[in-house]
């Protein structure tokens, strides 16, 4: 039995904005032992939204089947407030109240009653009134709303229970650079060895426990070191030293390393052994390029892998231009910009035989490099194949797990995106599925993630992105 904690006059009261519940329907169980109310104009909106197939209205049928499995499931009169640790296993020990009178309140005339959001407002202001010993907070996540209950006197706060990290500077970023002393503090009891190609050092030393499976270390100076970390046993570690991309003879597609962080992601995308890649970073950095030039290497030279596989949101920038003709791949087309201007590049590393050579080069790649849909994913399984999630950044952590969860045996997954360009209404840069991937799959051994920093696409775009 889960011991329920102390009711106090300090419990707060929660009132829950329709969009906190389209946006994560599990939100009744996230506020532990406070309790939630509910506005009659709340389930008028998630009524008036649960049409359709988009993740919004699948979100409030959600959500609505959660509010009928805890009310048709209780025992509680619905007056006196429904105890939610028993619907919710022990997640939550508050109380669910649902409006069940009409509320009058005298709103100030500049607020219009029909409209939804200053009905939720009228409703708080009754709560906070009737109950003024106790902390009343509207939960929304529209932030005029917020603006609109503060300018009231009434408090507001954000959902935050679906943020991965509160700081996106906080987020791992796949490698770290040694401290100068690093030798001298963890060099006692070193050992090292040779296999093929590869140095391999296992030591153990302070900064040993903190580092995670797969990231990148590296050291500058006269002596310098480019390893990463394969396997962690306690106070010890084992660094293997790095293939470096950077070098012509390691050329991959006719494509070389241009920085540290690229000869990082390169060892990532070429090693058979990673599952799953993460790559973020601004525009310019060679995301799409390295994942390209990666995967034709090993699809077409290696045959590591069947075929190519790439997918991405469709989400607009601008206004949108309506439906689009053709086949899925003839719809996704327009959507694929980016990955026609980097089979441009590719193609023109790919050796001699002049315009018929290239042209049939070409067309060797387009026949290996299959364009999805994310809407058609649900259900199916890919076998032995490199499929690449492009603008990663505009997925929900569940849609991310829709897609990963695709992956079968042979299977390799990149993840590209940029946090700072989500296009996605309710996503955050803490709530991206492509934040919350990298935060849960750091330090497992078959996955590993990097920060790309430096852009080089051209002088004219890496001065744009810092001065813009």
């Amino acid at each position: 039995m889960t011991k329920r904690a102390p009711r106090t006059q300090k419990t707060k009261l929660f009132v829950l904005d329709t969009n906190v519940l389209m946006h994560d329907p599990t939100s009744l169980y996230r506020f532990e032992e406070h309790d939630l109310f509910v506005p009659i104009m709340t389930l008028e909106e998630l009524d008036a939204n649960k049409k359709g197939m988009s993740e919004v209205a699948r979100n409030a049928r959600q959500a609505s089947r959660m509010m009928d499995d805890i009310v048709s499931g209780s025992p509680d009169d619905i007056h006196a407030g429904i105890a939610l640790d028993g619907p919710s296993r022990g997640l939550a020990t508050g109380k669910l109240f649902l409006q069940t009178e009409a509320i009058n309140v005298a709103l100030p005339a500049a607020l219009p009653t029909a409209k939804g959001d200053n009905h939720i407002l009228a409703v708080v202001m009754h709560l906070a009134e009737r109950f003024s010993q106790r902390p009343v907070i509207l939960v929304s996540k529209d932030i005029n709303m917020r603006i609109k209950a503060r300018a009231l006197g009434l408090d507001a706060q954000d959902y935050f229970n679906d943020k991965v990290l509160e700081d996106t500077d906080l987020l791992y970023s796949g490698w770290r650079e040694l401290p100068p002393d690093f030798w001298d503090t963890h060099g006692k009891g070193m050992e090292s060895w040779k296999e093929e190609s590869r140095t391999y050092y296992r030591l153990s030393g302070p900064l040993a426990p903190e580092l995670l499976v797969n990231e990148f270390l590296f050291q500058n100076g006269e002596a310098p070191l480019q390893a990463w970390v394969k396997e962690r046993n306690g106070r010890s570690v084992l660094l293997e030293t790095l293939v470096d991309y950077a070098h012509a003879k390691n050329n991959v597609w006719g494509i070389t390393a241009r920085n540290r962080e690229q000869n990082f992601a390169f060892n990532l995308l070429m090693n058979p052994e990673i599952d799953f890649v993460t790559l973020l970073g601004q525009a310019g950095t060679g995301k799409t390029l390295l994942t390209l030039a990666a995967g034709l290497t090993q699809v077409l030279e290696a045959k590591r892998y069947s075929e190519i596989i790439m997918t991405r949101v469709t989400v607009p920038v601008g206004e949108d231009i309506g439906f689009l003709p053709g086949t899925e791949e003839e719809k996704m087309a327009p959507w694929m910009g980016a990955l026609e201007d980097n089979l441009d590049v590719l193609n023109g590393t790919a050796g001699e035989g002049g315009d018929w050579g290239r042209a049939a080069t070409r067309d060797l790649i387009r026949s290996r490099i299959k364009i999805k849909s994310l809407n058609f994913m649900r259900g199916r399984t890919f076998i032995n194949k490199f499929l690449i999630i492009d603008e990663a950044q505009n997925l929900t952590p569940k849609q991310m797990k829709t897609l990963i969860t695709r992956a079968g045996p042979g299977t390799k997954v990149v993840c590209l995106g940029n946090i700072a360009q989500i296009d996605t209404p309710y996503l955050t840069e803490g709530s991206s599925g492509l934040t919350f991937v990298v935060d849960r799959f750091k330090d497992w051994l078959h996955s590993g993630h990097i920060t790309l920093q430096r852009g080089e696409r051209s002088r004219l775009a890496d001065h744009a992105a810092e001065v813009l």
